[in-house]
This record gives C-alpha cells, sequence and structure tokens, in this order.
C-alpha cells in the first residue's frame, strides 16, 4: 500500500478572511469548494503551484466563537524561494508572530490563530 498526503484541514471562523489572508500572505488560492447542501458548512481547498498539497478551510454555519487551539503546538510549514523578501512582506503585513534566527525560520499567524512556519530553501 501507498499512501500519498493530499491536504491539511484547519477550521476557520471568517472563510473569507482567511482565504484573503492565505492568497495574499502566502500565494494559495481556492481550488475547489464544497457547500453542503443545508449550507451548513463550507469546506474551501486553497493550493498553488508549487506543490500538490493543499489546504482545507472549514466554515462552519453554526459557529459564532474563535476556536480554541490550545497552546498553539500545531503548524504548517512552508519553503520560500526569497526568505528574505517573504521576512520583509510579512513584517509589512504585520502578521509575523514569532523568530528564530538561529534555525533561520520564523512564524506567521493567521485570523484564526493558526501558526505557519516560514523557511528557506535549503
Amino acid at each position: 500500500m501507498k499512501f500519498k498526503m493530499i491536504h491539511n484541514n484547519i477550521n476557520v471562523l471568517d472563510l473569507e478572511k482567511s482565504m484573503k489572508f492565505y492568497e495574499n500572505a502566502l500565494g494559495l488560492k481556492e481550488q475547489r469548494r464544497k457547500v453542503a447542501s443545508d449550507d451548513s458548512f463550507i469546506l474551501v481547498y486553497m493550493g498553488n503551484e508549487e506543490a500538490p498539497h493543499q489546504l482545507e478551510l472549514t466554515w462552519l454555519a453554526d459557529r459564532k466563537e474563535p476556536y480554541n487551539l490550545g497552546e498553539n503546538e500545531f503548524h504548517l510549514a512552508f519553503q520560500v524561494d526569497d526568505f528574505d523578501k517573504a521576512y520583509e512582506y510579512h513584517k509589512e503585513m504585520g502578521v509575523i508572530c514569532y523568530e528564530n534566527p538561529t534555525m533561520g525560520i520564523y512564524f506567521i499567524s493567521d485570523p484564526d490563530g493558526y501558526w505557519l512556519e516560514v523557511l528557506p530553501v535549503r
């Protein structure tokens, strides 16, 4: 048997705000969408041409309060070809939430508080 990882899921409170963040911050665009027949949820799969892996944003109609992310130990990682340019861009956006210069990485935070690691090509 062979398994292929195809997507990760996160739940979001404001779908449009999250989609805009992922497009502006990381260049991800909507690849496909599924809307429940009763409108109780929407799934939006975000991706780009750099990798087949997608990020599934799940919006639940009855969810009104922010998600409890615990200690936020979970994160997704993005490798970028121009690390310095990405760093300056994210700094201008005001989304950098943690930096580790020793490791040569930093993290940005999305509208729901999920952390996303940014690292250079090595």
